[in-house]
């Protein structure tokens, strides 16, 4: 793992324990929660997923044939 995907990873863990501590800080009497927590923990898997390249196209093997036929 590269240092800029390391630090992007650390940036989504920071982001998920703070929607963590602000979903945890909701008043007793709102019974829907934080909207801005939910937020965040969203935002910080979205940024997770980034950096560990969970959603990477990777072609295989049939997908790379045909991209080399269709170019000759």
């Amino acid at each position: 793992m590269t240092l800029p995907r390391a630090i992007e990873l650390a940036v989504a863990a920071l982001i998920i324990a703070g929607g963590v501590v602000l979903y945890r800080r909701r008043d007793k009497a709102d019974s829907y929660g934080s909207q801005g927590a939910v937020i965040l923990l969203v935002v910080g898997a979205i940024v997770a997923i980034h950096a560990l390249r969970l959603m990477e196209y990777r072609p295989g093997r049939a997908d790379a044939d045909m991209l080399t036929s269709r170019a000759q």
